[in-house]
């Protein structure tokens, strides 16, 4: 049985859409993936794109700041 989220069958995200859902800086990004926080799959020029997925269920388990904050 194939996993319901492949690159195959998910829209996949740049670090720059990615480091703007978690406000970060898209380097921020980068850095996550080298350290293996999230996944990246590599296109054939060599560039990395996150599956959506994967990135809206962390970003879903991210507490929200304070308000006022």
């Amino acid at each position: 049985m194939r996993p319901t989220h492949t690159p195959l069958t998910s829209t996949l995200l740049t670090p720059g859409e990615v480091a703007t859902l978690f406000r970060v800086d898209p380097k921020t990004v980068t850095r996550w993936a080298n350290a293996g926080k999230i996944t990246a799959v590599r296109t054939l020029g060599g560039h990395r794109r996150f599956v959506e997925t994967e990135i809206r269920e962390l970003l879903a388990a991210v507490p929200a700041p304070p308000r006022g904050a």
